[in-house]
């Protein structure tokens, strides 16, 4: 017999006592003896009390054995000589993309811009000790995308878009800890994720599918509302049949050269703003209410905010519990923020994205003579601004959380993660009044709802901008794009996808279509 029940275990209960086979027998009313084994299929905290709580769902096996293997079973077949679908970008919606091709009969062709892992790592040491920034190959660029390098976050609210235990299990059929499967808000780490999409790497080469880096697709070639053939780094031609476009949403070149050949997109509503680093143990002791160090049970907290300010959402995203915050720019001239954190959380900041709501329809009627790539535009001309303020450099302009808030320059800032460092500016009157005027309120509400989150311990960097795409790709409910036939848009970059799952979710969909019509 199995049975699944729900335990709740406080913390001082944890740390005396962590047999949760005990306690399941306990609950059940079992002999301890006739339980074979448990399965935690679901672990949680909740901390909104002083004591904090384990939240266990379990599976209680009673006179039964144990289960020995994964009931997901990925079977790749050898597609070397296989009808081919060519798939651009190499990031979470390209890489299932091919895998999903794979299991279905078929050769992916990937073409991406940037290096393998390997590679990419010495570009990214350049922009952050040298300042320089290779557009093909930098925090955004490169095999695995942007979540490559990035805390690996796995939530997903986008439950109904499929199957996202399957996306999980194939992360860890190729590496990943079974811990995945189990927390509520999974997580990988920056420091984990290149050998895992390594193997991914790898699993597509040993079945027969293609991987071209350092190629960039630079030109469509359309011929009676068709794409027909891909123009690589401005000289190769290469016939296609069926196109997935999963190029991600910093892919500006892409977006500017389907505006230039006609071919329909919108712009599309996203956010924008600034990331927030405190030191970890302020957050920590806000939200386990603990005066000194936290428990070694307990993970690096985190946070989620949200504020309505002026009829805009201003909330936290991308929050980076014992974390880094890294330049994530594509240009020179341009400087960019992310956050991101290694597998143990243990760095001794967290950071945050705090960002606003930007609406495509009316917040952008300065650069609505750019049509559908006003936000696009509205993104450079911040970028470029944050790069100016910052000296010019990677350095990025930044700012002490309450004087933010006050109004007033910061004659010091604090210590940071940021490894190309931080010049003072005064980013509350340097924004757009339709960000910063809603962020420093923004962050005013957070302190009320965080008693000690709104401190001068905390630095507010310039500019988190590429939180989502500032472009869709409009697609038929075949997938397809609507006046393009064998064209794929898919994933972040066209606007259906706000994180790895559910890029990878949309690459295993897209997958499926572009086959069905083969």
């Amino acid at each position: 017999m199995i049975k699944e029940i729900q335990l709740r275990v406080s913390l001082p209960e944890e740390e005396q006592d962590p047999d949760l086979t005990r306690r399941a027998a306990l609950h059940l009313g079992e002999d301890v003896s006739n339980i074979n084994g448990i399965v935690v299929l679901r672990k949680s905290i909740d901390a909104r009390k002083k004591i904090v709580v384990f939240n266990y769902k379990i599976a209680v096996y009673i006179n039964e054995p144990l289960p020995q293997e994964s009931e997901y079973k990925f079977d790749y077949q050898d597609v070397s000589k296989a009808s081919k679908v060519h798939i651009i970008g190499f990031g979470p919606a390209g890489m299932y993309a091919a895998l999903r091709c794979m299991e279905l009969g078929y050769k992916p062709v990937v073409y991406e811009r940037g290096k393998d892992v390997q590679k990419r790592r010495r570009d990214i040491k350049a922009i952050n000790q040298d300042h320089v920034v290779d557009e093909d190959s930098n925090y955004c660029f490169g095999e695995g995308g942007a979540g490559t390098y990035s805390d690996g976050k796995l939530y997903t609210r986008s439950l109904k878009r499929g199957d996202v235990r399957r996306i999980f299990e194939n992360l860890v059929f190729h590496g990943a800890t079974n811990e995945i499967l189990v927390d509520a808000h999974p997580h990988i780490g920056t420091n984990k994720l290149p050998k895992i999409i390594q193997r991914i790497r790898e699993t597509i080469l040993q079945y027969g599918g293609e991987i071209h880096f350092e190629t960039r697709v630079t030109d469509f070639i359309l011929r009676n509302d068709a794409i027909t053939s891909l123009i690589l780094n401005d000289q190769d031609e290469v016939a296609v049949n069926k196109v997935i476009l999963a190029t991600g949403h910093s892919a500006r070149d892409i977006f500017e050269l389907l505006h230039r050949k006609k071919v329909t997109i919108e712009a599309k509503s996203f956010a924008m703003g600034v990331r927030v680093e405190h030191p970890q143990h302020i957050i920590d002791s806000i939200q386990y209410s603990c005066d000194g160090e936290r428990s070694e049970l307990l993970p690096a907290a985190s946070y989620s905010l949200v504020q309505q300010i002026k009829g805009r959402g201003v909330y936290s995203f991308c929050m980076c519990p014992g974390g880094f915050i890294v330049p994530a720019a594509t240009q020179s001239g341009e400087v960019v923020v992310n956050g991101m954190s290694p597998s143990r959380r243990n760095n001794k900041f967290a950071n945050s994205g705090i960002v606003v709501e930007i609406n495509a329809d009316t917040d952008l009627k300065s650069f609505e003579k750019h049509g559908a790539l006003a936000g696009l535009e509205f993104q450079k001309n911040l970028e470029q601004l944050s790069f100016t303020a910052g000296g010019k450099s990677q350095t990025a302009p930044a700012q002490r959380l309450t004087d933010f808030v006050d109004g007033k320059l910061s004659d010091t800032l604090n210590e940071t993660s940021y490894q190309p460092g931080l010049h003072s500016a005064p980013l509350h009157s340097l924004l757009p009044k339709l960000i910063g005027s809603r962020l420093r309120k923004g962050f005013a509400a957070f302190g009320h709802k965080m008693h000690g989150y709104n401190t001068n311990e905390a630095n507010i960097v310039g500019v988190e901008s590429r939180t989502s795409s500032p472009v869709k790709i409009p697609r038929t409910e075949t997938l397809e794009h609507p006046q393009i036939k064998n064209l794929y848009p898919c994933g972040e970059g066209g606007g259906y996808a706000g994180g790895i799952v559910s890029a990878a979710m949309d690459g295993e969909r897209c997958a499926e279509a572009a086959v069905g019509g083969l």
